[in-house]
């Protein structure tokens, strides 16, 4: 059954945005059929304005502004689910984590702007110390989102239950996820100037 036509539109693959996504990805979204398999099992699917169905269908529809415009690209956690289930095996994960540089690079405006600055935040500690570090990630998050006093009352039980450290520890393959790092900076900075 084919889908209904919306407002005219049809797949655009030599879009700007279609293009952008093969490059970087390497995945051919016109080969997503819409199955649906992919929203289906989304953790995260009730809290997004656009499914993983609908933005591959956006991408092949080339509506750029639509999705980086959209909440979906920054509350999606790349925990593969998607991709997994995929029977096109398109890596519908990478392809939203494109999508979010692609928004950082044209400056878009997030829909969830808390999600950008988690996203920051989480990264920038991972690439200094190799791991996570929960009581940092939350202290520069209250902080930098202005919600200084957010989830406070969680902190007592969790120091109880040993769960959070106030001290970060350094991973013993700290200097390798930086090398990482920077690696993947290089070839972002190159492929932009292409």
């Amino acid at each position: 059954m084919q889908e209904p036509q919306i407002a005219g539109l049809r797949p655009v693959p030599g879009s700007e945005l279609y293009t952008f996504v093969e490059r970087h990805t390497g995945q051919k979204a016109l080969s997503c059929y819409q199955c649906g398999k992919c929203s289906a099992g989304c953790p995260s699917g009730s809290f997004m304005d656009l499914t993983p169905r609908q933005v591959m269908r956006a991408i092949q529809l080339g509506l750029k502004d639509e999705l980086l415009n959209s909440s979906t690209i920054w509350l999606c956690v790349g925990c593969q689910t998607c991709s997994v289930r995929c029977p096109q095996q398109i890596d519908i994960a990478r392809v939203m984590e494109t999508l979010r540089i692609l928004a950082i690079a044209e400056k878009s405006r997030p829909a969830e702007s808390e999600v950008a600055v988690f996203h920051r935040i989480f990264l920038g500690i991972v690439e200094r110390l190799g791991r996570i570090w929960e009581a940092g990630l939350a202290g520069l998050y209250n902080l930098l989102s202005g919600h200084l006093v957010a989830n406070m009352r969680l902190v007592p039980a969790l120091i109880a239950k040993g769960k959070l450290s106030f001290f970060p520890r350094r991973a013993r393959g700290a200097g390798e996820v930086r090398r990482i790092m920077a690696r993947v900076r290089a070839l972002e900075a190159s492929s932009e100037q292409k």
